[in-house]
């Protein structure tokens, strides 16, 4: 569905909307309407931030577009998003069940020596370095908390 959006003085009014819209309440598309393409959010790598969550807009081959701006954080920035990770990792619960998982400086989070299994409903073992399926919650009691290392419900 096509959209434009209105300008006035080479600057955009307002939001894009669809061609029926324009055509519905003024029969025709009026001159101070032009094209509009949308352009979805870019995806945000693990080193990158969007400067801002709203779009600005911009003609490009006479036609107005949305523009997103990323920018790559800088070293120090990584090196900090880096330990900060690795601290949450230290301090979860259990976290002595991850030894196993080695930091990937490329995703910037923690991955484990063997991947998710393609179906199921899976947690890591610690103490088989592997994924295990999940054992139901007991049914009476409680409450009860997993324990990963010993694999089982424990009452606390």
């Amino acid at each position: 569905m096509n959209l434009y959006i209105q300008i006035k003085d080479g600057i955009t009014l307002n939001n894009p909307v669809f061609e029926d819209n324009l055509l519905q309440v003024f029969s025709l598309i009026p001159a101070d309407w032009e094209p509009f393409t949308r352009v979805q959010q870019p995806a945000v790598g693990p080193y990158q931030v969007l400067d801002s969550p709203v779009s600005s807009y911009k003609k490009i081959s006479g036609v107005w577009t949305d523009i997103w701006l990323l920018r790559d954080i800088s070293t120090a920035e990584k090196a900090a998003k880096q330990q900060a990770i690795k601290d949450i990792w230290a301090a979860q619960d259990q976290a002595l069940n991850y030894a196993a998982w080695v930091f990937s400086e490329e995703f910037c989070r923690f991955v484990p020596p063997v991947p998710y299994p393609p179906t199921g409903n899976y947690s890591w073992s610690g103490g088989d370095n592997n994924w295990k399926e999940n054992i139901a919650y007991p049914s009476s009691g409680g409450p009860y908390k997993f324990d990963l290392t010993m694999w089982t419900w424990v009452l606390l």
